[in-house]
């Protein structure tokens, strides 16, 4: 009997139980491929990506309208990206006087690179752009008071470009002015830095700025901001500045080499700087002796207009120091500043003041001396010399001649004038001082008085004159008062001779009243009576000169 085999049973498998792992595959690889599509779109779109990322941070940043005349992005290595001819307009014209509409800030070319990443971060990262020909056009101050602060509120507006650096050169900085027919101030700067150290922070800068007159670098570090683009000129501003081996020659009539250190803190509208200069020296071509000149400063700068205000200068040169305060204001016509400046010296030697303005050496007088004068020195391109004008009042109260031939005579004049004559005759050493106090004038290079004291042992004479700068010329005319008679003032026979006339020149409570003159040069003085002169000044012992002198 055979017996049957029969096969174990199967379960058959359920349909909805298989593992499509193809499938599965494919539709994760559905996503991949599309992020790769994208991605590469979004590389093959890179150069419209980035110039509209650009343009919108620059808009919301300075909240204007940017424009770009080029701009080129290559993907090979990274993203590069250049462009030319950037400009962004403010919401007004800084510079309504020049033709066409100006541009709050230009750039003639820029640079920077990134990583290809940073194409799918928002904002995107820029370490450093490279920027070649920057400029900032800053509105006047009466046009940034007129702009309406509705647009504050976009100073929270997206940034999609984050930048950590700044590297400019050929910078130009423009502070515009409202008055017609002045200049904008503008300022060179050669390389400028900056880092940005955080959103509404300011940027750190280091900058090196070209000073036309006197020509020389100045470098600066310091902070720049935050940037008020509503009110560009009361944007913040502060540092630290040295400027080292400027050559003063470039200044017609001076010479030396300066060099100055400081800070500054305010606004681009309102600077205040404290520094100091030092030129070892320092020369005046009408002397040329070189002095040493050293200055302390405080000094506000007002964007508006360029101009300095000087509050005050403290100065010394050799054993005499000075005060100044006043402005210093740039005009258009001819193109330069005018200085006006009050000057105070309080201590100060008179051959210290001789030795910096007068060419003759040794100075005529030494002793110390007290002045007040303003001083002005109008733009141009003359020298200094014939340029600076000065008004004031002096007093030298113990003041001798170097000149010895020059101080013998007036050691003979005042022994005679107290009726000494024997004294005088043998030549005694007496080294007179001098008392001089007068109101003097400078202009053209020629220095005149409208008064004169001149008052030794004996002798008082009031005169008015002229003397020039280069020492070849003397012109003074007066009076003298002597306490002796005419007749005093000499012995022997001469005396017996003369006793009939004193009665002639006593006059006004004086021994003596002569009109006199002195004229020559620094080397030849030459001292006598002005019988024949006819326009005497109207001045005498009991005039008003001592009024003048108070």
């Amino acid at each position: 009997m055979a017996i049957a085999q029969v096969s174990p049973k199967r379960t058959p498998k359920k349909a909805g139980r298989t593992v499509p792992w193809n499938w599965i595959g494919i539709v994760a690889l559905i996503p991949l491929a599309g992020g790769a599509i994208a991605a590469r779109l979004v590389i093959d779109r890179a150069e419209p990506i980035v110039r509209a990322r650009v343009i919108e941070t620059l808009s919301n940043r300075f909240d204007g309208k940017a424009e770009l005349a080029s701009f080129d992005v290559s993907v090979r290595n990274g993203i590069e990206v250049s462009g030319t001819g950037l400009k962004i307009f403010g919401a007004r014209d800084p510079n309504p006087y020049a033709p066409g509409v100006q541009a709050l800030i230009g750039v003639q070319e820029f640079r920077f690179h990134t990583l290809l990443r940073s194409l799918f971060r928002s904002p995107m990262h820029i370490d450093t752009v490279y920027v070649r020909g920057l400029e900032l056009n800053i509105p006047p101050k009466e046009d940034r008071q007129e702009m309406t602060m509705t647009k504050m509120g976009s100073r929270t507006a997206k940034m999609t470009i984050v930048v950590d650096k700044f590297v400019c050169e050929n910078t130009r900085l423009i502070i515009n002015t409202s008055k017609p027919g002045k200049a904008p101030l503008e300022f060179a700067i050669g390389d400028l830095k900056m880092k940005d150290i955080g959103r509404g922070e300011p940027f750190q800068f280091d900058a090196t700025l070209v000073n036309p007159k006197p020509v020389g670098n100045i470098h600066s570090i310091g902070l720049f901001g935050p940037w008020q683009k509503d009110r560009p000129r009361d944007t913040p501003v502060e540092g630290d500045y040295s400027f080292t081996d400027a050559d003063l020659s470039t200044i017609k009539g001076l010479a030396g080499t300066l060099s100055s250190t400081g800070q500054y803190s305010g606004t681009l509208g309102n600077i205040v700087v404290h520094g100091k200069t030092d030129t070892p020296d320092f020369r005046i071509a009408t002397s040329g002796h070189a002095v040493p000149l050293h200055t302390e400063f405080h000094a506000v700068v007002d964007g508006t207009s360029g101009d300095t205000y000087l509050r005050p200068v403290n100065a010394t040169f050799l054993q005499s120091s000075f005060t100044a305060s006043g402005s210093v204001v740039r005009v258009s016509v001819p193109k330069g500043h005018d200085i006006e400046l009050d000057v105070v010296l309080d201590h100060a030697q008179i051959e210290d003041l001789l030795k910096l303005g007068v060419r003759t050496d040794p100075p005529i007088m030494n002793g110390p001396v007290e002045m007040k004068t303003r001083l002005s020195l109008a733009p141009g391109d003359a020298s200094v010399a014939d340029r600076l004008q000065l008004t004031g009042t002096f007093q030298v109260p113990r003041a001798h001649f170097s000149n010895e031939k020059v101080q013998g005579r007036l050691d003979s004049l005042s022994l005679r004038s107290q009726g000494k004559a024997r004294q005088a005759q043998e030549h005694a050493v007496e080294n007179v001082p001098v008392d001089l106090q007068g109101a003097f004038a400078l202009k053209d290079g020629s220095l005149s008085f409208s008064y004169l004291h001149f008052l030794i042992p004996g002798t008082h004479l009031d005169m008015t004159g002229s003397y020039s700068l280069d020492g070849q010329t003397f012109d003074f005319r007066g009076k003298a008062w002597l306490d002796a008679k005419v007749s005093q003032m000499t012995t022997g026979w001469k005396s017996i001779l003369l006793k009939p006339v004193d009665p002639f020149f006593s006059k006004n409570g004086a021994g003596t009243e002569v009109p006199i003159k002195i004229s020559g040069t620094q080397s030849a003085p030459r001292f006598g009576l002005d019988f024949g002169h006819k326009d005497e000044p109207k001045i005498g012992k009991h005039s008003d000169t001592a009024t003048k002198r108070e």
